[in-house]
């Protein structure tokens, strides 16, 4: 099947755009290839320290006989997907002793938890974890030791952090390695219906305590199909995967043959052997397009429109939102999962899964076939199924959805598009997921309440302030404002709003994550407050259309009147939790558009 037309456009586009800063980039790591600080390089003293602590290993490691595979962990056992990782950097330093390698934990990067910070203060160092990530998988990949290396992440700002930190060591191998899925507890559908009846009054705290356990109850990845499962998504498509990798659970024979498959590879695909495969190549224009339409494809998370962006930066490459839009009108929509569908990733992975959908969309001409991934021939590889057979891992063919509600044929899927919006208008520019939102909810218009915290919407629901139909605005809560958290705490309470009959919208420059469910948001809206944008500019009353079927945001006030108004005033930094120590970031991020990242905003990138 040839490249599907828009899609073969929307990547000359991101070609063209991106030539200089992407031969830049590839002038950077083939210099760093040849003349970067490499272990065979290093004073005597330098690699007595680099050696010091691996008794079972110095030997081959002074004799320079394999690779050795430096491991970046996102280990912690507060995060339930990163818990897994306890015992495997152990396992890896024996999988790579199997190939002749040597693997030492180069460093740890934090891995904060969204779902424990979200709606409190913590939540505001969410999107500037990530850039810290960055610096850190940086420091790990510093001391010239390593000739390769396994990135261990999976959560939201976790995976695009590792790779913006790493592929500025992009002349070196380096594989994804995911730690798996949470088997399924409580249906999503239930634990939505508690958290709606707590939002009204309705249960109690304790009934919603236990219904958050019984959803979110084991090690692995939460089960709904928000960022975290989205990286993973993008890592097969993106082939930085082993093939079928994403979604298999944890403590499986499988999960384990996978992860030693993962360091046998990247043992093959050094700079000293015949299949060298380094992370900057893997990692191109084509590789990114394959992300954009496997979000579409599935109806992933709307934290890429900012994360993806940023990846492609750190690699010399630019993609933005109307890329992102032009893909979303021919792109299908063929997997409904949890918030766009019932199923969670466990019944998506049992559908068929990644493989499946990659199948699809090769079929229709809709991914980039030919692009190097870290293991195969090209991303075709990526279309079989992960299994053990003879106790012994293996791929093939996959076969038919094993449930249409869940995976359809890119023929007849679930939509003819992909399920995500820019809108433009007098309030700038913002994006919308509607592929979980109702059709009749795409064109909203009604009067705006703005607010400048979610606290403060939440007590305005509570007091009954919120009955009727409104456009609740919620300013002050982009990258340079306070961090850019997440306004998860407003789902519930917009959700019974809407469920009472309501008009409702959201309109912020903050986010709302993969999870944003059946409510019409306009999110990541640009310019923010704090820099000049229009959102300062509305008042309660004003009449606010959101129309996702024209593309459109705006404030219907008269022209003259919106000219001579003043912006709102911007609310002190407040300071606890750590939040001050972020001042810089806050002062250097770029917007959303860009990626919002300070880091790459700082070293002109």
């Amino acid at each position: 099947m040839s490249l599907n037309a828009a899609v073969s456009a929307v990547t000359d586009r991101v070609i063209e755009r991106s030539k200089p800063g992407r031969q830049a980039y590839l002038d950077l790591i083939e210099r760093e290839a040849e003349t970067a600080v490499r272990r065979p390089n290093l004073g005597c003293a330098n690699l007595a320290h680099a050696y010091a602590g691996t008794e079972e290993d110095r030997d081959a490691m002074k004799a320079d006989r394999g690779m050795n595979i430096g491991i970046v962990s996102a280990y912690n056992d507060m995060l339930s997907a990163h818990a897994v990782y306890y015992r495997y950097p152990e396992l890896m330093k024996v999988w790579a002793r199997e190939v002749g390698a040597t693997a030492q934990v180069a460093g740890g990067v934090p891995a904060m938890c969204d779902g424990v910070t979200q709606g409190y203060a913590g939540m505001e160092l969410s999107l500037f974890s990530r850039d810290t990530i960055a610096l850190s998988t940086a420091v790990a990949l510093s001391h010239g030791t390593f000739e390769g290396a396994a990135l261990l992440g999976i959560c939201d700002k976790i995976v695009p952090g590792l790779l913006m930190g790493a592929l500025r060591f992009g002349h070196l191998p380096m594989i994804l390695v995911p730690g798996g899925p949470m088997p399924t507890g409580l249906p999503n559908k239930q634990k939505a219906a508690v958290r709606e009846a707590f939002a009204e009054g309705k249960a109690g705290r304790e009934e919603l305590l236990d219904a958050e356990i019984a959803a979110y109850h084991s090690k692995g990845t939460c089960t709904f199909y928000g960022t975290a499962n989205t990286n993973q998504m993008m890592m097969e498509v993106m082939g930085l995967h082993m093939p079928g990798a994403a979604f298999v659970n944890p403590g499986t024979k499988l999960r384990q043959e996978l992860s030693r498959a993962a360091v046998h590879r990247l043992a093959a695909i050094g700079q000293r052997g015949e299949d060298y495969r380094p992370l900057g190549r893997c990692v191109d224009e084509k590789a990114i397009v394959n992300a954009a339409v496997g979000l579409l494809a599935t109806g992933g998370s709307t934290n890429h429109l900012i994360h993806l962006p940023a990846i492609a930066r750190a690699a010399g490459i630019v993609i933005d939102w109307e890329d992102m839009d032009r893909l979303s009108a021919a792109v299908p929509l063929i997997a409904r999962v949890y918030p766009n569908g019932s199923a969670d990733v466990n019944g998506f992975e049992a559908a068929g899964g990644m493989p499946y959908v990659i199948r699809e969309l090769l079929s229709e001409g809709l991914l980039h076939r030919d692009i190097m991934t870290v293991a195969g021939k090209d991303l075709s590889d990526y279309g079989q199924t992960a299994v053990i057979e003879d106790d012994k891992l293996a791929w093939k063919p996959v076969g038919n959805s094993g449930d249409e509600t869940i995976l359809r044929p890119a023929a007849v899927p679930f939509s003819p598009d992909g399920g995500m919006r820019i809108l433009s208008g007098n309030l700038g520019r913002a994006c919308i997921k509607v592929s979980a939102v109702e059709r009749e909810r795409w064109i909203i218009e009604a009067p705006a309440r703005v607010f400048s915290d979610q606290s403060e919407v939440q007590a305005a629901f509570k007091a009954g302030e919120l009955e009727r139909d409104v456009v609740v605005v919620v300013r002050f809560q982009g990258p340079k404002a306070n961090g850019m958290p997440e306004l998860h705490k407003l789902t519930p309470p917009l959700g019974v709003l809407q469920n009472r009959g309501f008009k409702v919208a959201l309109v912020t420059d903050g986010r709302m994550s993969g999870a944003s469910g059946k409510v019409p948001c306009a999110i990541h809206l640009s310019p923010e407050a704090i820099g000049g944008g229009a959102i300062g500019l509305i008042r309660d009353g004003d009449i606010v259309r959101l129309d996702a079927v024209e593309g459109t945001l705006n404030a219907l006030v008269d022209p003259a009147e919106w000219a001579a108004r003043q912006l709102a005033e911007t609310p002190a930094p407040v300071q606890g939790m750590g939040r001050e120590l972020f001042a810089l970031f806050r002062q250097a991020a770029d917007e959303a558009e860009k990626g919002a990242s300070p880091v790459l905003a700082g070293a002109g990138l």
